[in-house]
């Protein structure tokens, strides 16, 4: 995203973005030390009011809820929206989804990343999950939804009419004795080398969506490029 400001910066310009489920500040905590940071408009939004990480940083925080919609926040009012490790927890993918792409601007990109398993994982935890609940109501699952790399990408597909630009897996193993290696830079190197070359094998991926222009805007550029 840094990259992005930069070249909005150089235009003139900066970048609006919101993180949805801001509370931990996870995405901040990657922006605020790399450059260009101060050309980035950055919004967050939670479903309640807790502590937010560098709340002063945040142009503002809207309580809102994915589940509903997102009715407190404009349509088309981003240039990049992120939603990192958010839709596992959700009942309603289909709001969720459209109303990521809704408050995303012409041409703006939609960063969201999921825990994923290997298609037959995928598919028993998804059924266990659904048994579970019916048997054992009183049971918190955090996690409701499964994903496959597959099945996301078709979950995506039926929700939105956002382009794939790029995906790329992460974390190949991210629990147990391995997780005190997080701590080193050349483990995370690792892993992103990993999760480009087979995001399907990670227990998370992250992919890139672009909204489409509508066909005026397509028009418009087709004849400026003409002439």
């Amino acid at each position: 995203m840094n990259i992005w400001a930069g070249q909005a910066a150089l235009k003139g310009e900066s970048l609006s973005a919101l993180d949805v489920g801001c509370k931990k500040g996870t995405l901040l905590r990657h922006l605020e030390r790399r450059p260009h940071f101060e050309n980035i408009r950055l919004s967050g939004t939670e479903i309640s009011t807790y502590e937010v990480y560098q709340r002063a940083l945040y142009q503002e925080i809207v309580i809102s809820d994915l589940m509903v919609g997102q009715p407190e926040i404009r349509s088309e009012s981003y240039d990049v929206v992120v939603c990192e490790q958010v839709l596992e927890h959700l009942e309603r993918l289909d709001l969720a989804i459209s109303s990521l792409e809704r408050v995303l601007r012409p041409g703006g990109r939609l960063i969201v990343g999921v825990p994923i398993f290997i298609p037959p994982l995928a598919y028993l935890r998804a059924r266990y999950v659904a048994l579970s609940r019916v048997l054992r109501p009183w049971h918190h699952w955090s996690h409701i939804q499964s994903f496959s790399l597959a099945s996301f990408f078709r979950t995506m597909q039926r929700h939105s009419s956002l382009k794939l630009l790029d995906v790329r897996g992460f974390r190949i193993i991210s629990e147990g004795l391995v997780a005190p290696l997080e701590n080193y830079r050349w483990w995370w190197k690792f892993n992103r080398r990993i999760g480009a070359l087979i995001p399907f094998a990670c227990t998370e991926v992250q992919a890139v969506y672009v909204k489409r222009l509508p066909p005026s805007a397509l028009t418009r550029t087709g004849n400026v490029q003409r002439r």
